[in-house]
């Protein structure tokens, strides 16, 4: 036997609707101006590279000191979805890809007995970099700020040719070099919607590894404006900034790498 009278039914026909037509507008409720559903950018970053390498060899220890190289192009490729409203997933790649060819000079002992060189390294440096985060977004409006945590992989390897004079004694032969490591990530972010065509950005990020075959830090920055001359395809302007410092402990190697400059990407959002 059932004791409800018709209004009550109605109250709760109504309070059912309500319920779903509440989840519903929850489900399919619109993330700040500022953010987007999933993008796309792919571009290139202009830069001056600054190399410092360090590291023992059979022609002594080398150390090219600060080694200014040619302006170069690098491709880079960055992705994002939203989980729902405030939360998602963020990724960045980009490579170094070019020749390196410094002097080398410098004094080390190797199997105990003092040596002193001097010449050439010709060689290829090549640096791979992937980050991948975790993002929680907090604001609703036009600004919001951005914390994400995730893990970074680089690789590192130089492959070439050293030539020089040992103790006196001319010479040359190959030298090759190769690591990779996995890194936890911490990123920080700001988005700001200027209007529904034009938004602004600042990123940073730090990846600090300790211990394992190779250590050290990446650390960097960006500031960038987006612009969209038709809804979901955009043209972003940005500047940014990476410092990078790897050290292998088992040869004391250090790799020192900074990378300041413009970048441009096409961006497709979704």
């Amino acid at each position: 036997m059932s004791f409800r009278t018709p209004p009550a039914r109605h109250a709760i026909y109504a309070a059912t609707l309500m319920a779903l037509s509440t989840v519903s507008a929850i489900a399919w409720a619109d993330p700040s101006p500022a953010l987007d559903r999933a993008s796309l950018s792919v571009g290139a970053f202009y830069t001056e590279p600054r190399i410092n390498y360090e590291g023992d060899t059979n022609y002594g220890r080398i150390d090219t000191g600060t080694y200014k190289t040619d302006h170069v192009t690098l491709p880079r490729v960055k992705a994002s979805m939203l989980l729902g409203d405030s939360q998602g997933l963020d990724f960045d790649y980009y490579r170094y890809d070019k020749t390196y060819s410094p002097t080398l000079s410098g004094t080390t002992n190797y199997n105990g007995l003092p040596l002193t060189g001097n010449g050439k390294l010709d060689a290829k440096l090549k640096l791979d970099l992937a980050n991948l985060a975790y993002k929680w977004w907090i604001g609703s409006g036009n600004d919001v700020f951005g914390v994400g945590v995730g893990a970074a992989y680089y690789q590192a390897s130089l492959k070439g040719t050293a030539s020089g004079v040992l103790n006196g004694v001319a010479g040359s032969g190959s030298y090759e070099e190769k690591e990779s490591a996995w890194a936890p990530l911490l990123e920080l972010g700001w988005r700001h919607s200027i209007s529904e065509n034009v938004r602004v950005y600042a990123d940073a990020s730090g990846i600090k590894k300790n211990g394992g075959s190779i250590q050290g830090h990446i650390y960097g920055g960006a500031i960038g404006v987006e612009w969209f001359p038709v809804k979901s395809v955009g043209v972003v302007a940005e500047y940014t900034a990476s410092k990078i410092s790897l050290n292998r402990q088992r040869d004391n190697t250090d790799l020192n790498i900074r990378l300041n400059g413009p970048a441009a990407y096409v961006k497709v959002r979704f």
